[in-house]
């Protein structure tokens, strides 16, 4: 069970995306309330995007998620290899 994102849930979330171990992200926030963590939910989402997981973030998206025919069989996403972009020479 993963824990409230204030108490390390956003994390906990991103580390299972990034072990391959979350097929879809639906995840409802409120727009118009700052949230305390609100880094940490924009590194979920970015982490979400790396791996090139689907994510709504409204209930029109989740809808066309969940009612999506890919959702009916084996899907493989194709996740970009950044190998080359880790490796690169940083400027210090």
């Amino acid at each position: 069970m993963l824990k409230s994102g204030p108490f390390g849930g956003d994390q906990q979330l991103g580390s299972l995306i990034s072990q391959g171990k979350v097929d879809v992200v639906i995840f409802f926030w409120n727009p118009m309330q700052p949230e305390p963590h609100d880094v940490d939910v924009k590194a979920l989402l970015r982490i979400a995007v790396l791996y090139n997981v689907p994510t709504a973030c409204n209930r029109s998206t989740a809808d066309f998620i969940i009612s999506s025919p890919l959702m009916k069989g084996p899907y493989t996403p194709k996740v970009r290899d950044y190998t080359t972009y880790a490796k690169r020479a940083l400027p210090f």
